[in-house]
């Protein structure tokens, strides 16, 4: 079987199309009834559903895995462990799943980018949910030592309360450039016109 355009994202480090390269791939290999059991990239294709935060294809892929598989090879349980803390919501759960294995230098990229980009979500999460949080519950979010999480927000601009060891969440401002072009701003006087007379 032929693993180039896998092996090309993963270089190029596209991780986002991985997942779409791995179901043409599987479907290509079905189609041409090539036995592709023992040597597919089982691990690297959960991960790349996971990375694109498409968990109900990664919970369908982890159904089809054959049992011997799964038993045969730890890091595609490893991998699902992320899917399941995810599909829990155990947001502190999945950076441990991710610290908790030694993985292959195939898929150590891939985990380190979703470790990277799962973080960011959190952090995204954070900004848009609370206004202010402990740093106890910030570290958790984030994968972090308190420290480090500390450091992480203070640079996002955020605000320690050494006392209370809360943080203020600092919003980030959208700055949305509105155009108001002549004709809309006519339409608009003679329809305020039309509606004094």
């Amino acid at each position: 079987m032929d693993f180039s355009p896998l092996t090309e994202a993963l270089a190029s480090k596209s991780y986002q199309n991985i997942a779409d390269i791995c179901d043409n791939l599987l479907l290509q290999a079905a189609a041409e009834g090539v036995a592709y059991e023992d040597d597919w990239p089982y691990s690297i294709h959960l991960l790349a559903h996971i990375y694109v935060d498409d968990i109900n294809s990664a919970r369908f892929l982890w159904k089809s895995i054959p049992s011997a598989i799964k038993e045969s090879q730890l890091e595609v349980v490893a991998v699902w462990k992320i899917g399941q803390k995810l599909w829990m919501r155990d947001y502190g759960g999945v950076h441990e799943a991710i610290r908790g294995f030694d993985w292959s230098q195939e898929v150590q990229c891939l985990v380190a980018a979703f470790s990277e980009l799962y973080t960011k979500r959190m952090f995204h999460l954070l900004l848009s949910a609370y206004s202010t949080i402990s740093i106890q519950d910030t570290a958790l979010f984030l994968g972090m030592s308190e420290d480090d999480a500390t450091n992480y927000v203070v640079q996002q601009g955020w605000v320690v309360d050494p006392a209370s060891r809360m943080l203020t969440v600092k919003k980030q401002t959208i700055v949305t450039e509105q155009k108001l072009d002549a004709t809309k701003l006519q339409r608009l006087t003679e329809y305020v016109f039309h509606l004094e007379h």
